[in-house]
């Protein structure tokens, strides 16, 4: 059994070890809240509750305690990784138990405390957790549950009790009263989750749905908050890492001696082709990474830069998945009145966290503890165990908030070099990441081409498309049984997640499922006369290929969806210009979903969108010029509606875009947080900037070069942040949706259109440098 930190604070207070506590306890289950500690029974672990045979998830005990004094203590396996999520689950949960926010403690992410809710990625945590399941039914249960334990108490039927504050009383005599505390605090509820709850009906809420502040931001603004770069544990030494210095080399040898003379040097770490130094102190460790000395055999030589969308088209062989294919588009591209054709070019791209990645291990004998940022602490938890030879239920994780990542930078790869550096000094070993070792070496954004087709008739409506894509992949997240699959896991020798060719006839779609945005908004998506479209468009073939990538790849906010949107946002625009339409007007006249409908009306209406084809006629082909664009999305084809409006303006001298407004309609159903959701569109519309404008991986023949801030540029400090403004439509009669990655997979096309709108030239490829506007101007029509 597994004390929570509270629970050791409390005995060490109490003069008991935890051996001794252990010893004697038996079979007695305790746990502990942050309030009144010692003599009160509060939190209980949901690990000691697996242990016993009930803690399978569909337990109630497994997300929800009460204590003695009435606090809450809400689990939650999806992480705060500066979403705004620790505020919203924990309003969630207070609102549901109708208790102030102040009386909610919320745990997360801790392999022995919290329930298994796999990963926190993909704006999954929001309808995983807030619809009729998981945490919110945990929360509705134990309502439901706590009112019949009242009802026998006092005697009065279900229906004539009032709930508020944590106290349950008989609505027509208030002073014959129950507190949640004295009916269950310190116990196990012992009953399972309710399916069929009752959740407070929205117009009920008095604190979902408010605009409650961050409770993490105190603590953040006072430097409190611990990140897991400052976590220290007694004894703790320094790690560092060295990576080989070109893709595909191995190691061939190391020279100790060359670090002898290092101070505070406590041992050189070989293990296949990993390679670590640990010391006292972390100058220490960084001197005796940096002088080292390594041997290293030949890189396996990389595609060149420059031609590498060529590359990335032409290789061989290709996994296919057909999305969609109504086996009629090259009839109808033969009657259609004109073709258009584009490619678009997107590349690879970084994290670029602007804190290198650090983790903390404690690895003895058979036993290990790692603090960790990942994102996914139960699969880390598997792949952890699978590199140290451990089990994983002998392997804890514990979630402590790092750099900003959304997608897997370098967390899960730097708890494995603290736990394998930790493993062979048995005792507790801190790792940060050099910022070339991360950039260097990072799962990146995938790279894409994307041919467009479509076919219009005589009346300029589009009556075909065709989408052909190809994008490049090696790894990923590690999952629970794929450590292979980041660097620090293939040092090791194992190998990454398998690439299976798979050729087209052998991928032909069941259902229509557009959850990586490959099928434009516009098409009907119709498979075995059924249509999971947005569009009306019915002559539709939507062609993905993946090829393996010369570099580590994964999930990099809305993978995919970005790159795939952008191209068709980009391309509705270039074909409503051909036909001589607005461009929301055109977007609408293909559109049948109501509410992306109602998204794009609601952005274009409050950016005050001008009515006229794109580009602005008036515009003078020199100077300085304004334009505007749009672009829209059902992101992920069913998590999150969202329509953007960006208004630029563009210096045909110099090639420089500033943009100056952005108008966002957002539609995700029941807003749990209006502030918390506006502060994710900002975050997503800037971060999306970040990415459009200037982002770019680079490399030479043997390595990325783009191994710092000079060579992989992002926006600035003090750049002009944007006016930001936000239409948020609530649905609370709605499944809540995902809300952190729609915005931002919007942001590289609507500034692509915007550019069109200013300057009559049209960029198809990403990042929009000054360098690149420049040569589109020079060709324009």
């Amino acid at each position: 059994m597994t004390l929570t930190r509270d629970a050791i604070a409390a005995l060490e207070h109490a003069g008991f070890s935890r051996r001794e506590f252990m010893g004697g306890c038996g079979a007695l289950i305790v746990g502990f809240t942050t309030r009144s500690l010692e003599g009160k029974v509060g939190a209980v672990s949901p690990t000691v509750l697996a242990q016993a045979g009930q803690g399978t998830g569909q337990e109630l005990d497994a997300w929800i305690a009460i204590a003695e004094d009435g606090g809450v203590t809400a689990y939650t396996g999806k992480c705060e990784l500066g979403q705004g999520l620790y505020t919203a689950q924990t309003q969630l949960i207070a609102e549901e138990l109708t208790v102030p926010v102040t009386r909610v403690r919320l745990v997360q992410c801790d392999t022995e405390m919290t329930p298994d809710q796999g990963t926190t990625s993909g704006s999954q945590s929001h309808p995983t957790n807030f619809n009729q399941r998981n945490l919110a039914i945990a929360g509705a249960t134990a309502r439901a549950t706590l009112v019949r334990f009242a009802s026998d108490r006092l005697g009065a039927p279900v229906n004539e009790l009032t709930v508020r504050d944590g106290m349950i009383s008989v609505t027509t005599a208030p002073s014959r009263s129950v507190s949640y505390g004295t009916l269950v605090g310190g116990r196990r509820f012992e009953i399972p989750l309710d399916p069929n709850a009752r959740r407070k009906d929205p117009t009920e809420w008095t604190v979902l749905g408010t605009a409650v502040p961050r409770l993490d931001l105190p603590a953040l603004v006072a430097g409190e908050l611990e990140f897991v770069h400052n976590v220290r544990r007694p004894g703790m030494l320094h790690g560092r890492v060295v990576r080989p210095p070109a893709v595909g080399a191995t190691l061939v040898s190391v020279d100790e001696s060359s670090v002898r003379d290092v101070s505070g040097l406590v041992r050189v770490v070989v293990q296949h082709n990993f390679v670590g130094v640990v010391t006292e102190k972390p100058w220490d460790a960084i001197q005796a990474a940096n002088r080292l000395k390594v041997s290293w055999t030949s890189g396996v030589g990389l595609p060149g830069y420059r031609d590498f969308y060529e590359h990335l088209r032409n290789d061989r062989p290709t996994r296919d998945t057909l999305v969609v294919d109504s086996e009629d588009v090259d009839e109808r591209f033969r009657a259609a009145a004109t073709v258009v054709t584009a490619t678009y070019n997107y590349p690879y791209q970084m994290h670029g966290s602007v804190a290198s990645s650090c983790a903390v291990a404690d690895v003895k004998d058979d036993r290990a503890t790692i603090w960790s940022a990942t994102q996914a602490v139960y699969p880390l938890r598997n792949t952890a165990a699978t590199i140290l030879g451990l089990r994983p239920e002998n392997v804890r994780v514990i979630f402590t908030r790092g750099a900003g990542c959304y997608g897997i930078n370098g967390a899960d790869t730097v708890s494995y070099d603290a736990a394998l550096l930790s493993r062979a000094v048995g005792r507790p070993v801190r790792v940060q990441l050099s910022r070339q070792d991360e950039m260097a070496w990072e799962n990146y954004g995938y790279p894409y081409v994307i041919d467009q087709r479509v076919g219009v008739n005589a009346d300029g409506d589009i009556v075909v498309w065709d989408y052909e894509g190809w994008s490049a992949t090696l790894g990923g997240r590690p999952g629970r049984e794929t450590p292979g699959n980041i660097i620090t896991g293939f040092l090791l020798g194992f190998k990454p997640a398998a690439f299976t060719p798979r050729a087209r006839t052998l991928a032909t779609p069941r259902v229509f499922n557009n959850g990586s945005n490959a099928a434009p908004s516009y098409v009907a998506g119709c498979v075995r006369g059924r249509c999971g479209g947005t569009g009306i468009v019915r002559s539709e073939r939507v062609l993905s290929h993946r090829v393996p990538s010369p570099f580590w790849t994964g999930p990099l906010r809305s993978p995919a969806r970005l790159q795939n949107t952008f191209a068709h946002e980009c391309f509705v625009d270039e074909v409503a210009a051909r036909v001589g339409a607005d461009p929301v007007a055109y977007r609408l006249r293909h559109l049948v979903d109501p509410r992306l409908i109602e998204v794009v009306e609601a952005a274009a209406e409050a950016a005050s969108w001008e009515t006229r084809p794109s580009p602005n006629p008036g515009n003078r082909p020199t100077g300085l010029v304004a334009g505007r664009g749009i672009a829209c999305v059902l992101y992920e084809g069913d998590n999150g509606y969202c329509a953007l409006v960006v208004e630029i303006e563009v210096n045909q001298d110099s090639g420089a875009i500033v943009v100056k407004r952005i108008v966002v309609g957002h539609d995700c159903g029941p807003i749990s947080n209006p502030d918390g959701l506006r502060n994710q569109i900002e975050g997503g519309a800037l971060q999306g900037l970040s990415r459009t404008l200037l982002e770019e991986v680079v490399w030479d023949d043997q390595k990325v070069i783009s191994v710092d801030w000079r060579g992989y540029r992002t926006l600035p400090v003090g750049f002009d942040v944007p006016e930001i403004e936000s239409i948020l439509i609530n649905r609370p009669e709605t499944e809540a949706m995902g809300a952190g990655e729609t915005v931002i997979t919007v942001m590289a096309a609507a500034v692509g259109n915007a550019i069109f709108d200013a300057t009559g030239a049209r960029i198809r490829q990403v990042p929009f440098t000054a360098e690149r506007v420049k040569a589109a101007l020079s060709v324009r029509a």
